[in-house]
């Protein structure tokens, strides 16, 4: 079963998932990684510093490669294209804007992305695709608290039983803080 850990560029989905790896033993594929290495790409966009991911090939690839009865966490902004269960990682806007510009990020691209996050767009894809969508928070929060909550939400999703309310869709409105 593959459960996508999501979210707007920034929120901590490659921290966190490396915690959960690591420290809970769970399967991650970094799929930004795979889409580079096995070339699930039709094109490279310069201007934005990123590729254009072929969704087809990327769901073809999942679909060959891995077993559907193990729990597979997909880390990426666009692993809720490929998954029943999702959780979206959230963060802040501002904080959200110091995280990217501390990476480099083209001013462009940090403000296209916060916008993402004000507008909730990945959530709503996530609410419009999947099955099962849960929040987490990760603003001002260290990788391993966030995957403790994590962790907590996909135990329960194995076990069939529902996570804790606190991580229902729709805690987080942040549409005044576009900038």
């Amino acid at each position: 079963m593959f459960i996508a850990l999501t979210g707007t560029p920034g929120t901590g989905k490659t921290s966190v998932t490396n915690v959960l790896e690591n420290e809970y033993g769970y399967r991650v594929i970094h799929l930004n990684d795979v889409i580079r290495e096995e070339h699930l790409f039709e094109d490279v966009d310069e201007d934005r510093d990123c590729v254009l991911a072929e969704m087809e090939k990327i769901s073809d690839y999942l679909g060959d490669s891995f077993s559907k009865d193990e729990i597979s966490i997909v880390d990426s902004h666009l692993s809720h294209h490929f998954a029943q269960h999702c959780v979206v990682l959230r963060t802040a806007p501002a904080d959200l804007k110091k995280r990217l510009t501390s990476r480099g990020y083209k001013d462009r691209k940090v403000e296209e992305n916060v916008e993402a996050e004000c507008l909730d767009v990945i959530l709503v894809e996530a609410v419009e695709m999947c099955e099962n969508v849960f929040e987490v928070e990760t603003t001002g929060r260290e990788a391993i608290d966030v995957s403790k909550d994590v962790h907590e939400i996909l135990t329960a999703i194995s076990s069939g039983s529902s996570p804790d309310p606190r991580f229902l869709p729709g805690s987080f409105n942040w549409i005044d803080e576009i900038p």
